[in-house]
Formats: structure tokens, C-alpha cells, sequence
């Protein structure tokens, strides 16, 4: 079964949630409209039984109430609905004064009456509903009765009935403007989707210069706008970097298999001595030895370059690897004349080999690059929460203008030159994957007539 649209899920959604607001806003509007009709009654009640009170006390007396009830009768005249019992105390003999709309005596008799207003409600036996306020009061000659004031809440239960009546009229109508006014409002608020949908549907490896619009949308869709921009951004530039990868790693491999095949041919096209044989193997094994390089260097890097790839960092005496790095380097020094100098200590949180691999590579460009007779030199240092190892050679400097993109794989600042001196165009790239797996970073520092200074930054232990 397909699955419902966003689009109908959030206008169903709306819809919903509106009708079950309007329902209960109905019947709250029902329950407030009834207790402020029942106040209203209870307090009309209770300030006509003041009166009544005040004109019994002053005027009226137990022989006066069938000819000099004249004032009471001005309370409940021109009100249909309204009637005035005064019973004797005991109840037992007919209503004392009786006013207004006749009611079941025997009902008013069974009420409870007290010293103090009280209201019951009941239900007379055609079925009206009765609000009755009753209290015990004293006659001017201080003769106790009972004082019950009715009042026919028909009128009150009718304009009830025709609210909830007219509500539930509207209701549906209602429903339906909810309905069509959520379904609108959905398909406004989901249109700069449709264009999302558009764009990403424009969006491939071929083309990926289409961005979204973020101006003009809600703070939660120029959010997502900006995020994906970002993401079409990152891709854009990791697909162009693939790219001259990929064309540098080809011209870097077709230089020595263009060499192995011009050798191999024109060592195949007439017979030679073994001498010359023997040379065209000797040169092959350079070529294939330098193939061989660029592809671990390459294999290395795919490895240290992986999101999930991890290393486990422990307490390293920077002073010690460099010294035992050094070693390895003494004789390619000592063919240039060159002087290797370690100076400073520190501990870092590395890897030791990773470490190694990182200090070689930057030994042998600064010895390669260095002149003859010169000094080459790796200093450690720590400050707060970094330590540092720098290698620094007194050789040509590098150009402002290349320093940025040293670091890219393959790149060459000068002409070929590494390549000529028998190197990958990988080393400086190996130092800055190794360096961000590490959580640090690699910076350089050269003026044009030298010296050249990479600098490695860890976190100190």
C-alpha cells in the first residue's frame, strides 16, 4: 500500500486537531453559558429574598399576610416564572401566601429549610426544572415561616438547548472551512519542498553547481537550505578534487610505464649483449621501485583518510622517536654533508609509527632540499596543551603563492623537481592526513631565500 503524502498527513493532521479544538471549545462555551445562567439565577434568588425579608420584618405580621402582601407582590409581579411561598413552620397546613405560578406544595414542603439561604433544584411533575431558594424568617411579630422563592428555569434551559442546538449546526460547516483552509495552508507552507525536490532532482555528478534558495523561507527551511547547500558545496569540491586526483595519479603512473615500454621496445627491436640487458633491467627496477612507492603511498592514504579509521594515542617522548628517526636518516645526511640536529623534548598523545611516518617524510624533503654543507634541524618544543616538532632546512624557499596548496597530493612546487629527485608528490599529503587523524594539524613557514620550516602540532599528554 503507498504510503499517504506529507501534504494529506499534515492536512488530516490539522484538520484533526482544529475539529477537536472547535468540539472543545463547544463545550466548554456550553458549560460556561450554564453555570453563568445558573449564578445569574441563584443571585436574582438571593436578593429577592432580601427583600422579602426586609418587608415581612418591617410589615407584615401573621394576620396581615392574606390582605397587606401588596409590597411582595410587587416583587414577583410581571415575572412568569417566578413564585413566592411563605409556609408555617410545622408545614403541615396550607401555604400562609402563595404567589405567582401555582407549584406542587407537597414538593415545597419536603425542602429543607434552614436559618441561612440555601437552593435546591428539582423537577415538578410536567417536567420543568426548578430552582428554589428557601430560608427561615420571622413575621414583624416575630412569628417564624418558612420563605421559599421559585423560580421556572425553562427559559434558561431553552436558550441552552438552542445554543447547542445552533452549534451543532455550524459544526459541520465548521469542520469543513477547517478542512479547507489546513489543506491550503499545508500546500503553501510544503511549496518550497516542491522546489527542493526540483533542485535535487537537478543535481548529479556531472552537475553539481545548483544550489537552493534560502532567503525569503522559514527559519526551519533556510536551516535545511543552508545545510544543503553546505552539503552540495563539500561534494562539489571532494568531486573536483577526485577528479585532478584522478588525472594527476594517471600522468604520475604514465611517466614510468611510458619509460618501461620505450625500454622494453627498444631493447626488443635488435639483439643485444647481455651488458646492455642487464642496464634496461636495472633502469626497469627504478621505475617499477618508484610505481611501487607512489601505490603504497596511495594505499596509506585511502587507509588514514577514512572517517571511521582510529588510531589508539598514547604518551609519546617526542625527543626519543626523533632521535631513533634521525638514525635512519644519518647516512642520506652524511652524502650531503649535512649536519642533523635535535634539540628540545616533549611528550604528545600520537601513534608511534603513524609518528615516524610523518617525521620521515618531512626529514627527507628538508634533506633533499637542503644544500650540501648545511644544517637540517628538529626541534621539540611544548606549551599549555600543545607540543610541537618542527623540521627546518636552510635550502631555497618556498613561494607565498604555493604554500597553500603544498599539501595537496601530487602537487609540486617546483617544475618536477621532486619527481626528478626521486620522490611521490605524496609526502607532504601522508603528513597532514596523519597529522588530522591525530586531531592536530601541520603548518609551514618559508621566506624566499629560506629557511623552510614544517612545524607538527599535537595535543600535549
Amino acid at each position: 500500500m503507498k504510503p499517504a503524502s506529507l501534504s494529506l498527513r499534515l492536512g488530516l493532521s490539522v484538520t484533526l486537531m482544529g475539529a477537536t479544538l472547535v468540539l472543545l471549545l463547544a463545550c466548554l462555551a456550553v458549560f460556561a453559558l450554564d453555570h453563568e445562567l445558573d449564578s445569574r439565577a441563584r443571585k436574582d434568588l438571593a436578593r429577592k429574598m432580601l427583600q422579602v425579608e426586609h418587608n415581612l420584618r418591617v410589615d407584615l405580621r401573621s394576620g396581615d399576610l392574606a390582605t397587606r402582601a401588596h409590597p411582595l407582590l410587587d416583587l414577583v409581579m410581571g415575572h412568569d416564572n417566578l413564585s413566592l411561598n411563605v409556609l408555617a413552620l410545622n408545614g403541615r397546613h396550607p401555604p400562609l401566601l402563595s404567589l405567582g405560578p401555582a407549584l406542587e406544595s407537597q414538593a415545597l414542603r419536603e425542602l429543607q429549610t434552614g436559618a441561612t439561604l440555601a437552593f435546591a433544584q428539582w423537577q415538578d411533575s410536567a417536567g420543568n426544572q426548578i430552582l428554589t431558594a428557601t430560608r427561615l424568617m420571622r413575621l414583624r411579630d416575630d412569628t417564624p415561616v418558612r420563605v421559599m422563592m421559585s423560580l421556572n428555569r425553562d427559559d434558561d434551559n431553552s436558550l441552552l438547548q438552542a445554543y447547542l442546538h445552533s452549534t451543532l449546526l455550524a459544526l459541520p460547516l465548521l469542520l469543513v472551512l477547517i478542512g479547507i483552509g489546513a489543506w491550503k495552508l499545508v500546500q503553501r507552507s510544503l511549496k518550497p519542498l516542491r522546489h527542493f525536490r526540483r533542485v535535487a532532482g537537478q543535481v548529479s555528478a556531472q552537475d553539481l553547481t545548483h544550489r537552493l534558495p534560502d532567503s525569503g523561507l522559514p527559519s526551519e527551511l533556510a536551516e535545511l537550505a543552508g545545510a544543503i547547500n553546505v552539503m552540495l558545496d563539500r561534494l562539489d569540491q571532494g568531486v573536483r578534487q577526485l577528479s585532478q586526483f584522478s588525472d594527476d595519479l594517471a600522468h604520475e603512473l604514465r611517466t614510468p610505464l611510458s619509460n618501461l615500454m620505450g625500454k622494453a621496445q627498444v631493447t626488443l627491436a635488435r639483439e643485444r649483449d647481455s651488458e646492455n640487458y642487464r642496464e634496461v633491467l636495472e633502469d626497469s627496477i627504478e621505475e617499477l621501485t618508484r610505481l611501487n612507492r607512489i601505490i603504497n603511498d596511495m594505499l596509506f592514504l585511502a587507509q588514514v583518510s577514512q572517517p571511521q579509521a582510529q588510531v589508539v594515542l598514547k604518551p609519546l617522548a617526542l625527543a626519543e622517536e626523533a632521535e631513533r628517526v634521525g638514525e635512519l636518516f644519518a647516512f642520506s645526511a652524511e652524502l650531503k654533508d649535512i649536519e642533523l640536529k635535535l634539540q628540545g623534548w616533549g611528550t604528545a598523545l600520537a601513534d608511534r609509527l603513524m609518528f615516524q611516518r610523518a617525521l620521515s617524510n618531512l626529514l627527507s624533503n628538508a634533506i633533499r632540499h637542503s644544500p650540501e654543507g648545511q644544517r637540517v634541524t628538529v626541534g621539540i618544543g611544548r606549551h599549555a596543551e600543545h607540543a610541537w616538532v618542527w623540521v627546518e632546512n636552510q635550502g631555497p624557499g618556498i613561494a607565498q603563492a604555493h604554500q597553500p596548496q603544498l599539501f595537496e597530493r601530487f602537487y609540486r612546487a617546483g617544475c618536477g623537481r621532486s619527481r626528478l629527485e626521486g620522490g611521490t608528490g605524496l609526502g607532504l599529503a601522508i603528513v597532514q592526513s596523519i597529522m588530522h587523524l591525530h586531531g592536530g594539524r601541520v603548518e609551514v613557514s618559508s621566506r624566499p631565500e629560506g629557511p623552510t620550516r614544517f612545524t607538527l602540532l599535537f595535543r600535549a599528554e
